[in-house]
């Protein structure tokens, strides 16, 4: 039996309008391409990142950090493409 892969991260939003809604739907979007299965942690509040409904609900603002855990198979490879995300600003200055 294959043991399932959990994994850890956390990112910053240095975007200047913070997680809105294109962000959000961005985050959503890319997430909704794996099978693992990922959460967002912060202030001891856990969503799910595949809903739009609870990554607005956040209301994370620029400077916020975010913890995800990631568990399935490809958790890595989600983990790396929400990174890129946050790294890209979601494609704002």
């Amino acid at each position: 039996m294959k043991t399932e892969q959990e994994l850890f991260r956390s990112f910053t939003i240095h975007n200047q309008l913070g997680m809105h809604a294109r962000p959000a739907a961005l985050l959503v979007q890319t997430a909704s391409q794996y099978q693992a299965d990922i959460k967002i942690i912060r202030d001891e509040e856990e969503i799910d990142c595949k809903s739009i409904l609870n990554v607005m609900t956040l209301a994370a603002a620029q400077g916020a950090t975010l913890k995800f855990v990631a568990r399935g198979e490809d958790a890595e490879n989600a983990l790396n493409a929400i990174e890129s995300l946050f790294e890209d600003k979601f494609g704002e200055a």
